[in-house]
């Protein structure tokens, strides 16, 4: 039965090695506590050496923690052998038995469980249903695309009936357009099942089109959690605005505050931003940061009115254009729909510029270096 998991400040730590051996631990894991709710799609999101698949290999039971509990309801499984946690898992590689039909390889945890034959044959043909590959039941691993093995690889996890579903990177060696296809896909099954999966990716745009909610690891640590929507739109340090997607950063002083927004004067000029919900407001007179989304620059081509810009950059991509504007003192990045109007070029007089959607962050926070 689908369970919710409860991550209680789970800790690991490996040995260090220096030249002379070892040499004191690196923490991999550092005090996380999670709550995953039963039937959701989460996502631990972040970039290589951050501890998402550290910390999922712990959820699985193939790595036992420093410290810390792991539940899977009122179930605690912290130390509890892989076998005995009733997890599915699917890995990057699909690992299937190349000399096995793609039904032997669903049946195999069947096989091990000594599932009666009639209920193991209607389970194989539900989880092939479920992920679109009855009519390759027959074929072997080597007569399907890399995409089909992975649908295997998801049937065969499936097949189990888990408690827990766990995704270690499924889709990363896969080409861009398989990708693309499977995400709606992998997230389509997912939700169906009503199985508590946990996924683990580097690339953001597979969190923000899959996941119902996402935790971004940094140094073994979560940097902020919560919806695609919300860590996109109301980021809470530099490294989470740089992290998902493209974005400007501006550095100002504080002028003016309010409870949900403060005024900054910035190399571009005076920019009004939104103070994210459950961050520190700043005082008149801090150092603070803006992220600008590229998207929220706004350029109208017309005689300029309030702020001003000009391009010097400008790329036409068909529906869209992207490039960078000079406003005051800063060059920002913008993107744009494309218009029924001529493209943008770069040297173009002064144009109308508005900015929404400023988000205000901490100064201390360095660049996410990705």
């Amino acid at each position: 039965m689908p369970t919710p998991i409860t991550i209680r400040n789970i800790t690991k730590e490996f040995p260090a090695m220096s030249g002379g051996g070892a040499a004191g631990t690196t923490r991999a894991v550092d005090d996380i506590s999670l709550e995953i709710e039963t039937g959701e799609l989460f996502f631990l999101l972040g970039p290589s050496g951050c501890g998402k698949t550290t910390l999922l290999r712990m959820i699985a039971g193939f790595i036992d923690p420093t410290a810390g509990t792991i539940l899977f309801g009122s179930r605690d499984v912290t130390h509890l052998p892989p076998n005995q946690r009733n997890t599915g898992m699917v890995f990057q590689s699909y690992a299937l038995w190349p000399h096995m039909t793609i039904e032997a390889n669903v049946a195999f945890g069947l096989d091990v469980r000594k599932t009666p034959a009639n209920e193991a044959k209607k389970r194989i043909e539900d989880a092939l249903a479920a992920v679109r590959m009855s009519q390759y039941s027959k074929r072997k691993p080597n007569q399907l695309s890399g995409g089909q093995q992975q649908r295997v690889a998801l049937a065969r996890a499936l097949v189990i009936r888990p408690d827990v579903l766990l995704l270690d990177e499924p889709l990363s060696n896969l080409d861009a357009k398989l990708r693309l296809e499977l995400r709606s896909e992998i997230r389509r099954i997912c939700k169906e099942s009503g199985i508590t999966t946990v996924y683990v990716t580097h690339d953001q745009k597979e969190a923000l089109s899959m996941a119902d909610r996402v935790a971004i690891l940094r140094a073994g640590r979560i940097e902020q959690l919560g919806t695609p929507a919300d860590l996109y739109k109301r980021p809470h340090s530099r490294f989470v605005a740089e992290f998902l997607g493209e974005t400007n950063i501006l550095e100002g002083r504080v002028i003016h505050t309010s409870p949900t927004t403060a005024t900054l004067e910035t190399p571009a000029g005076e920019l009004q931003g939104t103070i994210p919900p459950g961050t520190t407001p700043p005082k008149t007179g801090d150092k603070a940061l803006l992220s600008i989304r590229p998207e929220s620059i706004h350029i109208l081509e017309s005689k300029p009115a309030g702020r001003r810009g000009k391009v010097t950059s400008a790329i036409y991509l068909g529906e869209v254009e992207q490039g960078h504007i000079q406003v005051g003192d800063s060059n920002l990045k913008f993107l744009r729909l494309s218009s029924l109007s001529q493209p943008l070029r770069s040297g173009n007089d002064e144009l109308s510029v508005t900015i929404e959607d400023a988000i205000v962050l901490p100064p201390t926070d360095a660049a996410s270096g990705t």
